[in-house]
């Protein structure tokens, strides 16, 4: 092939790279802006572990009262069939025994330490009056308006399903977010409640970057409302940083309607470094900390 006969692919592809540079910029051409029901800047981090015994009705109440605009909890199903709030489905962290939730039964569940490690914070500890294990229709009925984020760790049916009916019967599924790692446990969680909103799983995040690295992004529909990523420099990986906290994609993600959330962000610096690069939102351990960031760097909302 000689260069005349290689005019026409250059051509083609400098097209190509135009279209996606524009159509990054100006999303809403090709796509519909999504509409969510919520707007989070302040989430809480398992109710704000960093503050009072995490996924407590307390650690709840707590984040409430400092300004959180979304709790974010895990949950597990016991013996007896109650969903409950609970992070690890083993009980030796957060209590020192090591058994099994789904091996006891509701009134059976021993109660959390009395200081319990902050996972994000290591050498750091909460403690507080409440260490009740919750189920997590107390938390519905306690914070009715309150938008939560649901992570679902196990692939389980029946805890999918009871967690999709309390929804459901609570009448929250604008402002209950399905969030899941693992894309299997996502595709059963969306189908028993596809009106609720969901983020992008570990598989869908991957492709996410691929489509964006290659410009094909602005050209491909995306079902995700959220996207919810460690932010790198808590864990020292700076080739990810360098690869994943692009401000160009999440402003483009935000231009089509969706919300970016950066955790686990328990100081100032590790706050400013996820909205410089264009988080809409950070998730903490410590809600009373993010809120007196806020209050002294107030972001504007987003169009």
């Amino acid at each position: 092939m000689d260069a005349m006969d290689a005019v026409p692919y250059l051509l083609a592809f400098g097209l190509y790279i135009l279209c996606s540079l524009f159509l990054l910029l100006y999303p809403q051409i090709l796509h519909k802006k999504k509409q969510l029901a919520f707007q989070c800047r302040h989430i809480s981090h398992r109710g704000g572990a960093g503050e009072k015994i995490e996924n407590t009705i307390e650690a709840f109440t707590h984040a409430l009262e400092a300004g959180t605009d979304m709790l974010e909890l895990d949950c597990h199903l016991t013996q007896d069939g109650c969903v409950v709030v609970s992070h690890d489905k083993n009980l030796g962290r957060q209590t020192g025994y090591n058994i099994e939730i789904s091996s006891l039964k509701l009134q059976e569940l021993p109660p959390y330490k009395e200081k319990l490690e902050v996972t994000f914070y290591v050498g750091h500890y909460s403690t507080g009056q409440d260490r009740k294990f919750a189920p997590l229709e107390d938390v519905f009925m306690k914070f009715p308006q309150m938008p939560i984020n649901i992570e679902v760790k196990e692939n389980n049916d029946t805890l999918i399903e009871k967690v999709s009916s309390l929804v459901k019967k609570h009448n929250r599924e604008s402002i209950t977010v399905w969030a899941t790692e693992d894309s299997d446990i996502m595709r059963k969680c969306r189908k028993q409640c596809p009106a609720m909103p969901y983020s992008f799983t570990m598989r869908r995040g991957l492709l996410l970057l691929v489509l964006f690295y290659t410009g094909l992004l602005p050209f491909v529909p995306l079902g995700e409302s959220l996207l919810q990523f460690y932010l790198p420099s808590i864990i020292n990986r700076s080739v990810a940083s360098l690869l994943t906290m692009r401000k160009s994609l999440f402003n483009h993600l935000v231009k089509r309607g969706m919300q970016v959330q950066l955790f686990v962000c328990n100081e100032e610096k590790d706050m400013e470094a996820a909205f410089s690069v264009g988080a809409t939102g950070v998730m903490s351990d410590y809600p009373t900390v993010l809120s007196e960031y806020l209050r002294k760097h107030p972001i504007p909302p987003t169009k």
